[in-house]
């Protein structure tokens, strides 16, 4: 017999719905929510609704912004002339953190996989192509190193190259099946200061 208050209950459920959350881990959080003054929850239920209110897609690269442009479309002192291919808005935060790249981003949404039905039309490689011109130097594929990713680089790469006179990835200092969020900065950094032409 359940002995949890309905509304803990629930509570604990709608934790369990987050990447990465077990149960226990949606236990303490619940606990930890209920410790503190009405005003914090308040406070995060509010950043919640926000966030989902006002975070939209840039119309350039796709990554989170409350405008129409992100600040980095928006960043004058970026190179417009390098795009980085990455497959979720959250690969931006990270490959930003070492502070050396200074180009701009396209965010695909995701990579291709056919057992899971995930084809080019439902990309954002649409957008990607037509951000490409002569103004364009070299776009960097930064894709996990799993059997989508290599198969998403490889489809891009065949699209790009007649358009962009460059095309890179990622050196090989990713561990290969693992994801961009868990390598360290210097691996990152040495994975874009050795990345290598496709094809």
């Amino acid at each position: 017999m359940n002995h949890t208050p309905k509304s803990l209950e629930k509570l604990i459920k709608e934790f369990t719905k987050l990447p990465g959350i077990g149960r226990k881990t949606a236990q303490r959080l619940a606990f930890h929510v209920l410790k503190k003054p009405r005003e914090d929850a308040v406070s995060f239920a509010r950043a919640l609704v926000d966030a989902k209110d006002t975070i939209k897609f840039c119309k350039k690269c796709f990554n989170f912004s409350e405008d129409d442009l992100c600040t980095i479309c928006d960043n004058a002192s970026r190179d417009p002339g390098v795009i980085c291919v990455v497959e979720k808005a959250s690969d931006i935060s990270i490959l930003e953190k070492p502070g050396r790249f200074n180009g701009t981003y396209h965010v695909l949404g995701g990579l291709l996989s056919p057992l899971s039905r995930i084809g080019p039309e439902n990309l954002n490689i649409k957008g990607l192509l037509e951000r490409l011109s002569e103004s364009i130097t070299e776009v960097i594929i930064a894709l996990n190193p799993s059997v989508e990713g290599e198969a998403t680089t490889l489809y891009l790469a065949k699209l790009i190259k007649p358009i962009v006179p460059l095309i890179s990835r990622l050196a090989q200092g990713l561990p290969a099946g693992s994801e961009l969020e868990f390598a360290d900065e210097l691996t990152l950094s040495r994975a874009l200061e050795g990345r290598v032409e496709i094809g």
